[in-house]
Parts: C-alpha cells; sequence; structure tokens
C-alpha cells in the first residue's frame, strides 16, 4: 500500500500593528529628519553666500579694469587724431551719432561725448555709460603749437585734510566715465539720475567743463568729497607735444 500524507502550506503571520513603521524609522535606514535638513539648508546658504560675495566683487573689478581701457584707448585714439589732423577732435553731435560736432567755441559746446564714430573707439563704458569727453577749444577749432594752453584741470584730495589741490593743469583734453553709480547717460541718450546727496565730487565731476576731480574710489557716503566711484583719464601735454614732435607735426 502507498502511503498517503498530507502536505500542509506554510502559515504566514501578520505583523502586528504599528511593526512597519517601527522598522521605517530602526536605525541605519536612510533619510533625514526635518531638523537635519534644516541645517544642511542653513550650512549651503552660507557657503554659496560665501562665494557670490567675492563673485560680485570680482565682476566689479573687472568692469572698472575695463572702463580703465576703454578710457586709455580713447586717450591713445585722440593722440594718434593730432598726429593725423594737427588738432583734437571735437565731441560728438549727440549720444547717437559719434560725428564730430561742427564747432565748439566755448569750454560748455567743447564738453560731451567721447566722437567714438571719428576715433574708432568704444562709445559706451563697462557699466553701459556713454564715455564722456571734454576738450580746450584751441586744440579742438584749429591746428595747435607748443605754446597753445590748454584750460583744462584735474584735482583731487590727498591727506591728511584731504582738501581739493591741483594735480595738474594745463591740460588739452580729458576722457572720463561716470561709474557704476549716479549721473551719466545711457546708450539711448537717456540721463541717469543722481541718487545720492553726499557725492559731492561726482556731482562735480558732472557738471564740470574745464575742472575734474580724480580721486581714489570710495562707498563711504561720510568722506570728505563724498562716495565716488568716477573714473578720469586725460590727455597730457607733454605727451601730446612729444608725439606731435616726433612725427614732424610740431613745432
Amino acid at each position: 500500500m502507498i502511503e498517503r500524507r498530507s502536505v500542509r502550506a506554510p502559515v504566514r503571520r501578520r505583523a502586528p500593528p504599528g511593526a512597519g513603521a517601527a522598522c521605517a524609522a530602526a536605525p541605519g535606514t536612510a533619510g533625514f529628519t526635518l531638523i537635519e535638513m534644516a541645517v544642511a539648508v542653513f550650512v549651503i546658504a552660507i557657503l554659496l553666500g560665501s562665494i557670490l560675495v567675492p563673485l560680485t566683487a570680482q565682476v566689479e573689478q573687472r568692469r572698472i579694469a575695463d572702463t580703465q581701457r576703454i578710457l586709455d584707448e580713447a586717450r591713445d585714439a585722440l593722440i594718434g587724431f593730432a598726429l593725423v589732423n594737427g588738432r583734437l577732435p571735437r565731441p560728438a553731435v549727440s549720444a547717437s551719432n559719434g560725428a564730430e560736432r561742427a564747432a565748439c567755441a566755448t569750454e560748455a559746446d567743447c564738453t560731451g561725448f567721447i566722437p567714438w564714430a571719428v576715433l574708432g573707439t568704444a562709445r559706451l563704458d563697462a557699466w553701459g555709460k556713454m564715455v564722456r569727453y571734454s576738450v580746450t577749444p584751441a586744440y579742438a577749432n584749429a591746428a595747435f603749437s607748443l605754446t597753445t594752453p590748454g584750460t583744462k584741470t584735474i584735482r583731487t584730495r590727498l591727506p591728511p585734510a584731504f582738501g581739493l589741490s591741483d594735480l595738474v593743469t594745463a591740460v588739452p583734453a580729458v576722457v572720463f566715465s561716470h561709474g557704476q553709480n549716479n549721473h551719466g547717460t545711457s546708450e539711448a541718450g537717456t540721463a541717469l539720475p543722481d541718487n545720492s546727496g553726499t557725492n559731492v565730487d561726482e556731482d562735480a565731476n558732472a557738471a564740470a567743463t574745464t575742472t575734474f576731480i580724480h580721486r581714489t574710489q570710495v562707498t563711504n557716503t561720510g568722506a570728505t568729497g563724498g562716495e565716488f566711484d568716477d573714473q578720469v583719464s586725460w590727455v597730457p601735454v607733454t605727451i601730446l607735444a612729444n608725439r606731435m614732435i616726433a612725427a614732424g607735426r610740431l613745432p
């Protein structure tokens, strides 16, 4: 006879209520608590802040350097123009027309924008503002000589009193930027506002036709002369004269 044996299926026991949750929260499983996530977000925010602040400063310094290069190139182009024409160019017709003005009989008429189309130089500084230009009328309206006097003066502030004093006098021409903040003219020809009441030296440069201020850039509104981020360059009369003599244009 063949013996028959019954085979029983294994019995599955149900886990008691709450056992699944206990397993999910058991030590060694992956995951973060709300406190851990908050700490992680806080640390990331600090790290990003420490990175972004230096990057902002680097971008600003780069724009300052780029603007100085633009001004230096404009100055060199002005000297090059004089070597060819025997005089310096007059300011641009307008913010949209980079040709020379027909004439500039007064200091005010001879102050405006760099004639970029004539010189082949940049029209804007690194902040997108029009590059400013002021030239002595006698240097712009006819051929000049070694005895032609420049009418522009560059002033600065020196310690300890930081009062204004002359840095250079008898300058033939000045090129300058109003910097990142306050004053200037946009590419569209719109006058940009002055949002400060303490930037005395910047205000002076914005209205200047003969006397310009060149000094260390500062953000301190309490500094003598106020905050200042203008960049000013000029055509030295000695360099202009030497270049003209070397080229056979003078005397």
